[in-house]
């Protein structure tokens, strides 16, 4: 009997020490993005200013994202554009397809969308950059050279991903109503008129500045988070598929949580 309880409450200390250690784990996580996002902030307004590492970061987060931005985007918007025609039939509203469809992308699917897209192409691929930069002490060179790796680094890639979200996030826009207007007008008969009047008449400038408000919030997420991750990691090649996973996982979570704080924010 002595033993059984003994087991027991070893069992139930290590259920705890387990609890606690994840615990833990998610401050010490959350403390350590903290401090790159103060250390991102400060360096980016200090100089030297690394404008080459920027036209780079910008390159490839946002020129090298055109093309799947595009065939999601334009293939986003033939769905809604396909569901919504066939759903406004029951209510005589097939006139009003094209600007629910403007709305829906220009509020949520296009600041959504093309960001999670960043984040599987650009993000992942940061974070294993830097990963591996740090595992080879390639991070450690650059400290001993006497230059910030947060400036070097970071801050660029941080700049890069809140200028090039956005453009990206009007690129998905306008390809998803293109993709749209294919499918409810050239495929299914729609009225070209009756669809682009609509489009203006609902559609309002504040719906294109959420979209552009969100997009710009969740690219500094993607790139603090996808730089935090690959900065920190550690334990070689194991370590940087670690961080690498955390960071497309931690982005598409912190996407998807701050598009509901931002939306509750700018309807109420």
């Amino acid at each position: 009997m002595a033993a059984e309880t003994s087991r027991t409450g070893h069992g139930g200390r290590g259920v705890f020490d387990r609890l606690l250690g994840s615990v833990l784990e998610v401050f010490d996580g959350l403390g350590s993005l903290l401090l790159v996002v103060f250390r991102t902030l400060v360096w980016t307004v200090r100089p030297p200013y690394r404008f080459g590492q920027l036209v780079q970061a910008m390159d490839f987060i946002g020129v090298q994202s055109l093309f799947i931005v595009t065939l999601t985007g334009t293939f986003t918007g033939m769905v809604l554009a396909l569901q919504m025609v066939y759903s406004m039939k029951n209510f005589g509203g097939q006139g009003l397809v094209g600007s629910i469809v403007a709305i829906a992308l220009t509020r949520e699917m296009s600041p959504v969308f093309a960001s999670l897209m960043v984040t599987a192409r650009a993000g992942s691929a940061m974070a294993a950059e830097l990963g591996n930069m740090r595992v080879t002490e390639q991070i450690d060179a650059l400290v001993t050279m006497g230059v910030s790796p947060v400036q070097y680094l970071i801050s660029p890639r941080v700049v890069a991903s809140v200028v090039m979200v956005p453009l990206l996030c009007i690129l998905f826009t306008c390809v998803g109503m293109a993709g749209a207007w294919l499918v409810a007008v050239k495929m299914l008969g729609g009225d070209p008129g009756i669809f682009l009047a609509n489009i203006e008449k609902y559609t309002v400038v504040a719906d294109f500045a959420m979209g552009e408000i969100k997009s710009a919030c969740f690219g500094f997420l993607i790139a603090v988070i996808s730089c935090n991750q690959g900065f920190n990691a550690s334990g070689g090649a194991r370590g940087v598929g670690i961080a690498t996973t955390r960071a497309v996982v931690q982005s598409a979570v912190a996407i998807l949580v701050a598009n509901y704080v931002i939306t509750s924010l700018l309807t109420t």
